[in-house]
């Protein structure tokens, strides 16, 4: 098995945090790393004991949620309570950052945006990035799964086939199904 690189690690973490977002408009996570160690970790979503979104609704004003804090403000913010210094880390965004959460990148210190998805790239916030020496990078986002009992569920499959088989199930969808399981199952 090929190990993912240190990109698509810390990219895949900011999409498992994003996974605890409470915004209905769009889950976003952020991963803060120094020297190829996570520090911090945020997503999108309430105050500490506030009201979520997924709860009561969006609260929309200028057509922004104020109900929410961006998930790098979240992670930038983590690293501030806990006296975590944030000068010469990356930071892994599921989106390109506001303009808003650029700024505190910058005055964080961060010196890497990495991010996978474009978004409402603000022209602003790239020349913010470009004149405080803050290198901003698009990374490609492999599909990775963590999947429980893959060897059996692999095995489940190869038998009912079989089975399937020995009923003389229909023989064109029993093909269909035995193809569609290798590209599951066995492909790469």
């Amino acid at each position: 098995m090929e190990r993912i690189s240190w990109d698509q690690y810390f990219m895949a973490q900011s999409h498992l945090l994003a996974l605890r977002s409470t915004c209905t408009r769009l889950t976003v996570g952020a991963t803060i790393v120094r020297d190829k160690r996570i520090i911090a970790g945020g997503y999108n979503g309430s105050i500490t004991g506030g009201e979520h979104c997924i709860d009561e609704g969006c609260l929309v004003i200028d057509n922004h949620c104020v109900r929410t804090i961006h998930a790098e403000m979240n992670a930038i913010l983590q690293c501030a309570k806990f006296g975590v210094p944030t000068d010469h880390a990356d930071i892994y965004v599921t989106h390109f950052p506001c303009l808003q959460c650029c700024k505190a990148i910058i005055q964080a210190g961060i010196k890497t945006v990495y991010y996978a998805q474009d978004y409402k790239n603000h022209p602003y916030a790239i020349e913010l990035f470009e004149k405080a020496g803050v290198k901003i990078e698009q990374v490609e986002v492999k599909e990775v799964m963590i999947e429980e009992k893959r060897e059996e569920k692999t095995q489940f499959i190869h038998d009912l086939l079989l089975q399937l088989k020995k009923l003389s199930f229909d023989e064109e969808n029993l093909m269909k199904w035995e193809q569609e399981a290798k590209k599951l199952f066995f492909e790469k």
